[in-house]
């Protein structure tokens, strides 16, 4: 009888000890379900640094990191890219709080891991870049889903679900652990794209929605400190063919017209936002349906298009292109069927575009492979090898528009006279001319009274006088 109960309670004491442990793995904050995270995410990593833009609302233009960067790889060749970007002046840099690059920061709720984000913020500050966070994505249990450092769900459609309204709290305390642990970021972006957004019910984004979360980690992100600057709605302005049902029928051009439910939603949130230091808008020159219309070139039209519409409606706040892009993409999402010489020509058009419009801020989304030597569009060459990072064309662009048009810098009209029915692009100030090919051949042109001669799709620069 005696070794009877002795029996039973062992294993009714094995049994507790297994539902203690079964606990601790499902409990915040306990078991393996939390193994590599920690709880303090909100102290301060590295050393922070004095950043070019940090305190003024516009920050310039730059890239973003997406999922393979200059952050990993072969050590010369990360050195090469950074060493690239801070002769540049730094180029502002944006890094997605998850995903593109960055793990899920709190996996169980009060628990974090931002390893692979402090390498970006690393490298954001070695290259002297201007860093910019975007607060999306949202760890699973924010969505719906499983906690756990094992339970991250990537699929695109888990990663594109916005946080559940009951989690919206949640989400901007994690934005406000982003602050404190990164003090040198001045400038947050919240969510993309409207992602997980959209109103089934009545075929329209949820703007109530976006606009609530929006407020509510404006306002975490100011008791951090008053001084963080804070953009949104990040909502892609898409245009249609001009007949589609949802097409504006009052803001339209040769590019198409606007889908009127962006419209409706950018609206929304600019009436009923808490506050906001700068916009944030987000878009390609070509239609839903891929149409560049009337062509490439003059689609980038668009981009003008909007930037005076955004203003008219935003005042004296800073526009950015948080994403922009002119050249449609494959069924793979890759930008791969012009030639590089093309894909540049269109790339400095529709940044023009940008600044005539009124945008101080872009930020190109850099297709960054993780190996290899074929890297369309890329701003450099993959970093896994010695010999990697270096400059590509696209590179070259961007870098030379960073330093020539920052925010202030005013645009100047210049003379041009091309024949044979020839276009070129130009945007001016008062030492620089950027001039843009918009033909598959070579042509005559004169550009502020001197006479140029441009191959087909060639960016040139042309110094007006002295510096």
């Amino acid at each position: 009888m005696g070794r009877w109960r002795l029996t039973a309670l062992l294993g009714v004491g094995v049994a507790a000890l297994a539902l203690v442990v079964t606990l601790l793995n499902t409990l915040p904050g306990g078991g393996s379900g939390t193994e590599g995270t920690s709880r303090d995410g909100d102290k301060v990593h590295g050393t922070p640094t004095a950043t070019p833009a940090a305190t003024q609302p516009d920050v310039g233009w730059g890239f973003t990191h997406t999922q393979f960067s200059a952050d990993e790889g072969s050590a010369a060749a990360v050195e090469r890219v950074e060493e690239l970007l801070s002769e540049a002046g730094g180029l502002p840099q944006i890094q997605h709080l998850m995903g593109w690059g960055a793990d899920n920061p709190e996996p169980v709720e009060g628990r974090y891991d931002f390893e692979a984000m402090d390498l970006r913020v690393d490298f954001m500050r070695a290259s002297g870049g201007t860093p910019v966070i975007t607060l999306c994505c949202a760890p699973d249990w924010m969505k719906g889903g499983e906690a756990g450092v094992d339970n991250t769900d990537w699929s695109q459609a888990s990663l594109e679900t916005a946080p559940e309204r009951e989690h919206y709290q949640d989400f901007a305390d994690l934005a406000a652990t982003v602050a404190k642990r990164y003090p040198d970021v001045r400038h947050f972006i919240v969510w993309n794209e409207f992602k997980g957004f959209w109103n089934d019910a009545e075929a329209r984004w949820d703007h109530e929605g976006y606009t609530e979360l929006y407020n509510l980690v404006y306002k975490a992100l100011k008791k951090v400190d008053r001084d963080i600057m804070v953009g949104g709605p990040y909502l892609v302005m898409d245009s249609l063919d001009p007949r589609s049902e949802d097409a504006s029928a009052t803001f339209k051009g040769p590019w198409g017209a606007m889908d009127q439910r962006v419209l409706d939603a950018f609206e929304y949130w600019n009436k009923h936002k808490a506050g906001a230091e700068f916009v944030v808008v987000d878009g390609s020159s070509y239609t839903q349906d891929d149409e560049l219309l009337p062509d490439e070139f003059a689609a980038t039209d668009k981009f003008t298009a909007v930037g005076d519409w955004v203003r008219a409606r935003t005042g004296d706040l800073p526009l950015w292109w948080a994403e922009y892009y002119v050249e449609p993409a494959d069924g793979n999402d890759e930008r791969k069927g012009w030639s590089e010489t093309r894909r540049v020509a269109v790339q400095a058009a529709g940044m023009i575009a940008m600044v005539k419009g009124g945008a101080s801020s872009g930020f190109y989304w850099n297709p960054e492979k993780e190996k290899g030597s074929d890297c369309p569009g890329c701003l450099w060459t993959p970093t896994d090898s010695r010999g990697g990072g270096e400059k590509l064309p696209m590179y070259d662009l961007v870098a030379r528009f960073s330093q020539e048009f920052p925010p202030g810098t005013a645009a100047e009209e210049v003379p041009v006279a091309a024949a044979d029915g020839s276009e070129v692009r130009v945007l001016a100030t008062d030492e620089v001319i950027l001039v843009v090919n918009t033909l598959d051949r070579s042509i005559s042109a004169k550009i502020d009274g001197k006479d140029v001669t441009m191959q087909a799709y060639e960016v040139r620069w042309l110094e007006r006088r002295a510096t």
